[in-house]
């Protein structure tokens, strides 16, 4: 009998779970599945508040990336998925106090449309100009593969408007990181391939476009996926599907040690044997874990670094929902000078998340945006939202009901030399046989990329 041990309940190591599960008794093998907290799911919790469903971390994952919907349809709840509204996704970015939609035909931050983009007050310009020189880029020198900020490069390409106006607050509500230290390489691969090969990006863009042909009759898949019920609904559903006496909540794992061929595992007074080892919780915790049987490992992990976020959900009547503008919500500068980083109209992004009545905006805040308000109760936390909502919306209206969420050290920050580490860190983990990492430190954060790597994890010992 192979046992395995999974140490982390979030998504990542559910998903670890699920794909051993499957061959639990075929092929002779037992998991325990260890979580330090009360509960299982790691940031995946969703409230219903008042006929809303109130997403406490993501609210939904990126459509293009399949793993999240193939363990969704595994699970039974194909019919579960409801796509984002796109026919109505407008987002805008605050702009001299001023609520500027992103023009269309603007693909991340490359415009791939010259009139929407040259019309458009979201740049100055000079900026405007540089887009078109931009088309006349020439290919990177070669050997010039090293490294570089997501900033630089889109300095390079475009000036540093284009940098505070698009590239930060579109990376800030995603990995609540800045562009001046997330690494091109890991966090935008395509834009440095695209760059090498084409110089231009918009260039590139087009290109990409031209083979991708869609036919006329088949719409567009939406941008991104959620749950009918809430993003919770995927640990609610999969959860049961375990072996129940092999989850372990409550259960903070100390370290691991090299045993008779395999592991043994220590958490707290007790201690037990495994033949391999799934770590599926942040690069911190897993640095803390690994300290004993691989200090140079541990060192490489702890190096990665995290960033905590703040989200606040908020409901409001119809006269609300009625004077908000139409589209997804806004992004904000960190120029502007406001401590938001972003608001998600859910009602128009989601139609199912609330009643016809109401409107639910999502607030974020990430970074130090986060750490400086991280200590303030939640009544003073919701009233900053309050008030950066009064002064960009024009919104004074009390909010039936609000929540806060905090989430410490949570999303891991890609930064530039990122892939470089990971190697070190493949090579160094290759020394200790027996042992797999999965979760969002690595190769991906968003809910997909952290289904995936649970599940390679698992199939690492499946093949063996």
């Amino acid at each position: 009998m192979t046992r395995i041990a999974i140490i982390g309940g979030g998504i990542s190591g559910l998903a670890a779970a699920f794909a051993l599960e499957a061959h639990r008794r075929s092929a002779a093998l037992e998991y325990t599945l260890y979580e330090s907290s009360p509960r299982l799911g790691g940031v995946l919790r969703t409230e219903h508040i008042q006929g809303c469903i109130v997403e406490a971390g993501p609210d939904s994952f990126i459509t293009e990336k399949p793993w999240a919907a193939d363990l969704c349809r595994a699970l039974g709840l194909g019919d579960q998925l409801i796509g984002s509204n796109d026919a109505d996704r407008k987002t805008y970015i605050l702009v001299r106090g001023r609520l500027i939609p992103i023009p269309d035909g603007l693909m991340f931050m490359v415009p791939t449309r010259i009139l929407p983009t040259g019309l458009s007050p979201l740049f100055s310009w000079s900026t405007k100009l540089r887009m078109a020189r931009e088309l006349f880029h020439p290919p990177r020198a070669a050997g010039a593969n090293e490294d570089e900020s997501v900033a630089s490069l889109v300095e390079r390409h475009y000036g540093a408007e284009m940098v505070d106006r698009l590239a930060d607050p579109l990376l800030s509500g995603v990995y609540g990181g800045e562009a001046a230290s997330l690494s091109v390489r890991a966090v935008l691969p395509r834009f440095a391939e695209m760059e090498r090969t084409h110089g231009s990006l918009g260039r590139a863009m087009l290109a990409a476009r031209k083979k991708m042909p869609r036919p006329a009759n088949q719409p567009a898949p939406p941008l991104f996926t959620s749950l009918k019920n809430g993003m919770q609904q995927l640990v609610e559903t999969l959860v049961p599907k375990l072996d129940q006496p092999s989850l372990l909540t409550n259960t903070l794992v100390d370290s691991i040690q090299p045993e008779a061929g395999g592991w043994k595992l220590l958490a707290g007074l007790k201690s037990d044997h495994y033949d391999a080892v799934i770590i599926a919780v942040p690069a911190l915790a897993a640095a803390r874990i690994l300290s004993l049987c691989s200090p140079e490992l541990s060192g490489e992990l702890a190096a990665i670094g995290y960033s905590s976020s703040i989200t606040v959900g908020l409901g409001y009547d119809r006269d609300v929902r009625q004077s908000l503008p139409p589209g997804f919500g806004f992004l904000v500068p960190r120029s502007e000078g406001h401590r938001l980083l972003a608001s998600t109209f859910v009602h128009n992004k989601f139609p199912h998340r609330a009643p016809g009545d109401r409107a639910l905006l999502r607030c974020f805040f990430a970074g130090s945006n986060a750490e400086n308000i991280w200590q303030l109760s939640d009544d003073a936390i919701i009233a900053i939202v309050r008030n950066e909502l009064q002064q960009i919306l024009g919104l004074r209206a009390t909010p039936l009901f609000a929540r806060v969420y905090k989430w410490k050290s949570a999303m891991a920050q890609y930064g530039v030399g990122h892939l470089d580490r990971l190697d070190r860190i493949e090579r160094l983990r290759q020394q200790l046989p027996g042992v797999a990492l999965a979760g969002n430190s690595y190769r991906g954060i968003g809910v997909p990329d952290c289904i995936r790597s649970g599940t390679e994890a698992a199939k690492q010992f499946l093949n063996s």
